[in-house]
């Protein structure tokens, strides 16, 4: 197989660099089909590496001596930072020493610095961002999450046919449902921006539209691809992250609270541990800047190890399936 070389930022996200640290040795082990450069403070790289035994042949270190935070104009930021971790791991990619950049860093400047850097895919209008959430189905792909809070029709249609070929390469699935997100299911409902984009839906034959989904119809897996403008999308996201933790912490605490309930969690451990992971964030990685000439991964800012180990590991499956070629085929 394919070696992918990935640019880590290491000094982005709450608990940097220890749990990217952490999470790059991780990916070393899982996936051997990997090579990794982390940007960002090489002493403290090397110090937190010390301790621990990889495959030095496959991690390489790139000094950084800027950080942006949360709290800049990312575009100013990206332009002014030009020694920051996000600005010289983009510029890797861009350069072609690397086939995706994942940071869990300001979202605001790796959108910034993607579209800035890399530069978008010819006659996409807007990059979006898509993440798996999981449904009763298995999981949908929720776009846009985050990256373009005021949208135009335009822009959700081609989030549409950008989401179709990232949940075809993802699922197998060879003509993924789509659904717009909306507040009723009738044609005619909602505001200007839904009802204009449904008609660009309805009318595009190449997507296989089934019409508006309701809020409290995405957890029944009702369609592959949900689409939303990033404000919208961005509220149900984190809605539903932080649904799943207040659920696994009640179901944890009831399945402790009594040795009646110990004897029958260890009955159905192997379903409940199933039922648990599913609704784990850590276990989808991060949600990749779609629309782009390269991969870029937006991973949480207050991801733990697995979670950002798997943001890496996605980057291969993202590279074997050829996504980006088979948006370019999408928006042809």
């Amino acid at each position: 197989m394919d070696q992918v070389s990935i640019a880590v930022d290491a000094m982005g996200g709450d608990h940097a660099p220890d749990i990217v640290v952490d999470a790059a040795v991780m990916a070393l082990e899982q996936e051997p089909n990997i090579i990794l450069t982390l940007f960002g403070n090489e002493d403290m790289i090397k110090d937190k590496l010390a301790a621990k035994s990889y495959d030095q042949s496959r991690l390489n270190i790139v000094n950084a001596t800027e950080t942006i935070d949360n709290n800049e104009s990312p575009v100013l930021a990206i332009r002014r930072k030009k020694e920051s971790s996000i600005v010289k791991g983009l510029r890797f990619v861009k350069e072609g020493h690397a086939d995706a950049f994942v940071s869990a860093g300001s979202t605001g400047a790796v959108l910034a610095g993607g579209t800035l850097i890399i530069g978008r895919i010819k006659g996409v209008e807007r990059p979006a961002l898509g993440s798996f959430i999981p449904t009763k189905n298995g999981i949908t792909l929720l776009m846009d999450c985050g990256a373009n809070v005021d949208s135009k029709p335009i822009f959700l249609h081609q989030f549409a046919k950008m989401g179709a070929s990232y949940s075809q390469s993802f699922t197998g699935k060879a003509r993924p449902t789509i659904g717009l997100l909306n507040v009723g299911e009738e044609e005619k409902k909602g505001n200007s921006l839904t009802k204009e984009t449904y008609i660009l839906l309805k009318q595009d034959t190449s997507l296989n539209f089934i019409g508006n989904i309701e809020g409290r119809d995405i957890a029944s897996g009702q369609a592959d691809v949900i689409i939303a403008d990033g404000f919208t999308g961005n509220l149900i996201l984190k809605h539903t992250e932080g649904l799943a933790m207040f659920l696994l912490s009640q179901i944890k605490q009831a399945i402790t609270s009594t040795w009646y309930s110990k004897i029958g969690a260890l009955l159905i451990k192997g379903p409940l541990k199933k039922m648990l992971k599913s609704f784990d964030y850590t276990e989808y990685g991060g949600a990749p800047l779609l629309g782009l000439e390269g991969l870029v991964v937006k991973a949480h800012g207050s991801s733990n190890a697995k979670a950002f180990k798997n943001a890496i590991v996605q980057c291969k499956t993202f590279s074997d399936e050829k996504v980006n070629e088979k948006i370019k085929q999408q928006l042809i």
